[in-house]
């Protein structure tokens, strides 16, 4: 059985839109992490706690997890804790390109793997009017970087290099061959 380490609808629904059946298993663990630690670690250390955490409970299972953030000019932007900090960050990233990165640990029995993803994201030149109007939806309070690139954070995004999805919060891609090379694996072992 795949479980999800995560309870982020996002990461379900990606889950779900490649037709995997699996249980979402928070693992309710510290996302807490050193400062100046460089974002590509944050995020794998993060996934990889929350994969071990779930994995611990669950050995028979293949555990997912992952973490993602937003970084400006070497600044981590998590979520914001109030509308305020939203509209800071939105302020930040307005006109200016940024990245998301979304780390990820896959285990299955013995096996481990990790990585992460990098995606290049720009934004349009936002006003202070479709910050706070933006704001008022509530849809960036639960979000790395105050925006969700699949709601209507979407209309501030001039250009994307990178993997879309990965912004949305899992490279789903990447995901399905890892865990399509460990069903293989499997039953060849078998």
């Amino acid at each position: 059985m795949l479980l999800l380490a995560s309870t982020s609808p996002r990461r379900s629904e990606l889950l779900k839109m490649a037709g995997y059946e699996f249980t979402a298993a928070p693992s309710d663990v510290s996302e807490g992490y050193l400062r100046g630690t460089p974002p590509m670690q944050i995020v794998e250390l993060l996934a990889a706690r929350k994969a071990e955490a779930v994995a611990k409970r669950n050995p028979q299972d293949t555990v997912l997890g992952a973490d993602t953030v937003v970084v400006f000019k070497g600044r981590v932007l998590g979520k914001p804790k109030d509308a305020e900090e939203a509209k800071a960050m939105l302020r930040l990233l307005s006109g200016n390109v940024h990245q998301v990165y979304t780390g990820y640990c896959v285990i299955s029995g013995k096996e481990l793997i990790r990585g992460h993803e990098c995606t290049s994201v720009e934004f349009y030149p936002l006003s202070e009017t479709e910050i706070s109007a933006y704001c008022e939806t509530e849809e960036p309070m639960d979000k790395a970087g105050a925006y969700a690139i699949q709601g209507r954070g979407a209309l501030f995004i001039k250009r994307i290099d990178g993997d879309f999805y990965n912004v949305m919060g899992l490279p789903i891609g990447k995901i399905n061959r890892i865990l399509t090379g460990l069903k293989n694996s499997s039953k060849e072992n078998s």
